[in-house]
């Protein structure tokens, strides 16, 4: 007689053996007890049925809810050749043009690729080379797959080569995803990020076999109800049982026997993805990557823009503190009743492709300051330089000084502002002064906040100083400030 001894069979045993305990009690109980331990033995019963019921969902499921088709596609990669071209028509001789025509070019062939790539990943020793090794052996669709293992997910606290793993994540066309426990909060996170790039993936948990039934069952439901789904647990490399033999004789023979893998939920679901979706998975993948080009293409664009776009913005913050230097006004009206703003928003749209007539530029303008007035931008810049240059008696009593720095920190503000808002745009719209006042005041206090550093605002207002004050006047401000240190 050959007797295998494997603890999930033993606690099977044992469970089944509860089971009909539980059942004889409840029988004799149910005359005491009454309707009470009835009602009990469904729920228990229907708890029981429900989670048998409650199995991952199908992996089409997902691929489902992403509608996309070899058109959407063509016209995604269409989209991302208009900004690379308007990237040529900008910039002509940039270094980024000729990979970024290439890559676009390599889009179109991807199109009808066959090969479904498909990335384990996970973090470290969770069985990824492993879990390839045995799809390998047991795929139906093995001649239609790539299987690519990533590196380690989590290494270190603060290692961002988690972002370059990832971003080579995002090329393949579907993913495993290898946990051995519960999830934490990084593996979270990961899986909510491919979820949100609309990357196709399948939870597993491996390594099950190291648990007790009841703790395996709890983990599982746990992360069904976590992801909602496209979870699956396998043993790739399952714990080695022992076997006992019982001779004739009566001596006893002991070895240890390996289980063969538990991989058959986990091959069904990827057999019938690839088989009846591989196309679909190729055209998302291309959709993906056409929007990544994009937004690489565009950021070079926004570059070499803003590279034009900043001296343009320190020319017109000069000319706003020279302007109000000269002609001190109350500080709240610096911004709102300027036409130099105006005049820069014009230059400022040129460069964006947003073309603005003078009256136009000036409703921008004026949408702008009040904005700032309704945000208390005007308020907080102006005591804030108020403060740096009461530090030294010579500048605070000169006549508009601080509304000089004041028009040019404001004039520089409404500027980056502008130059972040038309950075979210798309690359080509129509002109106009259609602006999205809730993007536009997000826009304003995100970029307030990055210039009102103290260590910014000082030096701000040093320049402010040199460019405001006589050379005579700088002379005295040095020796004032010497002679008070």
């Amino acid at each position: 007689m050959v007797v295998k001894l494997q603890r999930p069979i033993l606690v099977g045993g044992l469970g089944l053996s509860f089971s009909l305990w539980m059942l004889q009690s409840w029988h004799h109980s149910i005359m005491q007890v009454g309707e009470f331990s009835l009602l009990s033995a469904l729920a228990v019963g229907g708890g029981l049925w429900l989670f048998q019921q409650n199995r991952p969902k199908n992996s089409l499921e997902q691929l489902d809810a992403i509608f996309v088709d070899r058109a959407a596609v063509e016209s995604a990669i269409t989209k991302t050749e208009a900004v690379i071209n308007q990237l040529a028509q900008e910039a002509e001789n940039h270094t980024a043009l000729e990979i970024l025509r290439e890559q676009v070019a390599q889009l179109l062939l991807e199109l009808d690729r066959q090969k479904i790539k498909v990335a384990v990943t996970g973090g470290k020793s969770v069985g990824k080379s492993t879990l390839i090794q045995v799809l390998k052996q047991n795929l139906e669709t093995q001649n239609l797959v790539s299987l690519e293992e990533t590196a380690p997910l989590f290494r270190e606290a603060g290692d961002n080569s988690d972002a370059a793993i990832l971003a080579e994540v995002a090329k393949s066309d579907f993913v495993l995803f290898l946990t051995n426990s519960d999830l934490t909060d990084s593996e979270f996170q990961t899986l909510q990020q491919l979820k949100a790039a609309n990357q196709p993936t399948i939870l597993v948990l491996n390594k099950q076999d190291q648990y007790l039934v009841d703790e395996s069952a709890s983990i599982l439901l746990s992360l069904k109800q976590r992801m909602q789904g496209n979870v699956v647990a396998t043993a790739t490399s399952p714990i080695a049982i022992k076997v006992r033999k019982h001779e004739a004789d009566g001596s006893v023979q002991e070895w240890m026997e390996q289980p063969a893998p538990d991989i058959q939920q986990l091959t069904q679901q990827l057999d019938e993805v690839l088989a009846q979706q591989g196309q679909r998975l190729v055209w998302v993948t291309t959709m993906r990557k056409a929007s990544l080009l994009k937004v690489e293409a565009k950021n070079w664009l926004n570059g070499t823009r803003r590279d034009r776009a900043t001296p343009i913005i320190e020319q017109y913050q000069w000319i706003a503190a020279a302007a109000a230097f000269a002609n001190p006004v109350p500080a709240l009206d610096i911004l709102a009743t300027a036409a130099i703003n105006a005049q820069m928003v014009m230059d400022l749209g040129n460069i964006y492709q947003q073309k603005f007539s003078l009256e136009q530029a000036q409703i921008v303008a004026g949408t702008m300051g009040s904005l700032m007035l309704k945000l208390g931008l005007v308020e907080l810049s102006t005591k804030a330089i108020s403060t740096i240059l009461k530090s030294n008696a010579v500048t605070f009593v000169a006549g508009g000084v601080v509304q000089g720095v004041s028009a040019a920190y404001l004039t520089r503000v409404g500027g980056l502002s502008l130059v972040e808002y038309f950075q979210q745009q798309e690359i080509v719209i129509d002109s106009g002064t259609n602006l999205n006042l809730e993007n536009l005041r997000q826009t304003l206090q995100k970029v307030f906040g990055q210039n009102q550093q103290m260590g910014f605002l000082q030096g701000f207002v040093k320049q402010g100083m040199k460019r405001l004050l006589p050379e005579v006047q700088q002379v005295e401000v040095v020796g004032v400030q010497k002679a008070v240190g």
